[in-house]
């Protein structure tokens, strides 16, 4: 990890910070360094599709069809609810779709600060929702199906797993959560031991939150910060995977979530991750454990769906 460490620091020398530029610059900078991750792709079968979201618009949609295929993965991409796409995390997302033997769907979602909360969240319920009602596009995509997302996807897949409670909708048999935003409490042990990173940094994750949900006091729903859901909601969720890394300002957040579900009798598997940082799955044509993370993941998918197995 240092060496991959010091070698970012050499690349992006004079590059300024996303979260300090206007929305559009954060992004086109947030593509261009995500791009050295997501070379020497591997091949499989890939769909390009829309899906029609509720307020009117088009959801850009990509399905990843390993092949031998069972089941379906709707993973949800990090980027601090403003930044990344589909595109960013490709390499991540195909990996997953090897790994799991699943179908893997990724969409690009809006963002925030053009669009804050609700929109993103309700562009996964749209998708979320096309899938319950047999998308044309998904028909082959039969079996176990489960949400996944990094970071702020894993907030969002979190959220959207809280949303459903309250919709007659089916629910995923599992969700697959990687070092996830559950709460937006600045004063955890990560964020005040990791508040200058390396890479995520206390301040930008103020700042992400400041451009998703602006009120503080709407940062206290359920649907904004998982953590804060009842006992009730939270042990109605389905069966999920938990990893964290450990130098990384978000640790906290899914340490005090799992034991929030331990002590509510849940047995959820979490994995904690040494000596890598936010972000780390990423990594996975240089970093050995993004590429042990992602095989974990997909062992998870199948044992925690073990009995929708088709195959």
């Amino acid at each position: 990890m240092q060496w991959i460490l010091e070698r970012l620091a050499k690349e992006d020398a004079g590059l300024g910070d996303p979260t300090l530029l206007s929305a559009p610059e954060g992004r086109e900078l947030a593509e261009q360094t995500n791009a050295r991750w997501n070379s020497d792709l591997p091949g499989m079968p890939i769909r390009e599709f829309s899906i029609d979201a509720r307020e009117g618009h088009s959801i850009p949609c990509r399905l990843m069809s390993p092949e031998g295929a069972d089941g379906l993965i709707v993973f949800i991409h990090g980027g601090g609810w403003a930044f990344c796409s589909m595109a960013t995390h490709e390499r991540a997302a195909r990996l997953l779709a090897l790994e799991a033997g699943a179908h893997v769907l990724t969409f690009d979602y809006r963002l925030a600060p053009e669009a804050p909360f609700p929109a993103g969240l309700m562009d996964c319920m749209s998708v979320w929702t096309a899938i319950t009602a047999g998308h044309k596009d998904l028909a082959a995509c039969s079996g176990p199906r489960a949400v996944a997302g990094d970071s702020a996807g894993a907030n969002l897949a979190l959220t959207l797993l809280l949303m459903m409670q309250d919709a007659a909708l089916p629910r995923p048999d599992a969700a697959l959560l990687f070092y996830g935003v559950y709460d937006a409490n600045f004063e955890t042990a990560s964020y005040l031991g990791q508040k200058d990173g390396p890479g995520l940094t206390r301040a930008k994750m103020m700042r992400y939150w400041d451009w998703y949900v602006a009120a503080t006091d709407d940062r206290k729903s359920p649907l904004v910060s998982p953590h804060q859901a009842s006992d009730d909601q939270l042990r109605k969720l389905p069966p999920m995977f938990f990893n964290a890394a450990a130098v990384d300002p978000l640790r906290s957040d899914t340490e005090n979530l799992v034991r929030q579900l331990r002590s509510l009798g849940r047995t959820d598997p979490y994995t904690l991750y040494p000596g890598v940082v936010h972000g780390f799955m990423q990594m996975s044509l240089e970093l050995p454990e993004a590429r042990k993370a992602a095989a974990e993941a997909g062992r998870a998918f199948r044992e925690l769906t073990r009995s929708r197995i088709t195959i």
